[in-house]
């Protein structure tokens, strides 16, 4: 994929949805449809527990209506059963407990500790760990991250993700998104997924911090989630 210019199982549960907020509702209650790979659903749950602890995940799988997963995270395994829907349910209850402001900063921070356990887990497969890409010039190992990454997530996941570039930013695009599936919003609310690329530019730059926003989204009805990455350091 290159990057163009811009122009029990999981899937037998049907889940309810968690309540009514600005940030964002749950309107999506059909079986369902789409997944994560179980591996990728226990670094999701993995790096909640990062941040919050393992006594703040248990509530917020509670809020969600996923007590299944309390205690038994799923397996460390490629099963596409972690379900969109989960996610979505998981990072909606995180805004009904914290609130709008509270629910995207620990988002984006989970977000950050997906990265780290991911690249553990994904790193090695798929060669970004190599010493050979991480002597490539910045420019050049910002765009193979960008699309080793989004390999990953159209070859592991349900997800589909495009990439585009104009001179200043790179776009980062889902036209199917797992982390606002089933979500109604006012803002965009993929912070988990801005959270992952932050961490992802700081790692592959040495420690540089990017601008990346998120400029678009499906939860407020747009038609793809939309995350604008500069492509220069901020500092």
């Amino acid at each position: 994929m290159g990057i163009s210019n811009p122009s029990v199982s999981v899937s037998q549960r049907v889940n309810p949805g968690v309540g009514e907020g600005n940030e964002g509702s749950l309107s999506n209650q059909d079986p369902p449809q789409y997944f994560f790979p179980n591996k990728m659903g226990r670094i999701i749950l993995l790096a909640m527990e990062d941040v919050m602890g393992r006594n703040g995940v248990n509530a917020i799988l509670n809020l969600a209506r996923l007590p299944d997963y309390i205690e038994a995270y799923p397996p460390n395994n490629f099963s596409k059963e972690f379900s969109f829907d989960d996610v979505g349910q998981l990072l909606q209850a995180l805004d009904e407990m914290y609130g709008p402001r509270g629910g995207r900063g620990l988002a984006r921070r989970a977000g950050h500790a997906c990265f780290k356990f991911g690249v553990k887990d994904f790193g090695p497969m798929l060669g970004i760990a190599d010493l050979t890409f991480r002597v490539l010039p910045l420019g050049m190992k910002l765009k193979v991250g960008f699309e080793v990454l989004a390999q990953t997530f159209n070859k592991f996941t349900d997800h589909l993700v495009s990439l585009r570039e104009d001179e200043q930013y790179f776009y980062w695009m889902m036209e199917r998104c797992g982390t606002c599936w089933g979500r109604k919003s006012d803002s965009p609310c993929c912070h988990l997924a801005v959270g992952i690329l932050e961490e992802g530019l700081y790692w592959v730059s040495g420690g540089k911090s990017f601008y990346v926003e998120e400029v678009s989204c499906i939860a407020t009805g747009d038609s793809t989630c939309t995350i604008s990455i500069g492509k220069r350091p901020l500092d």
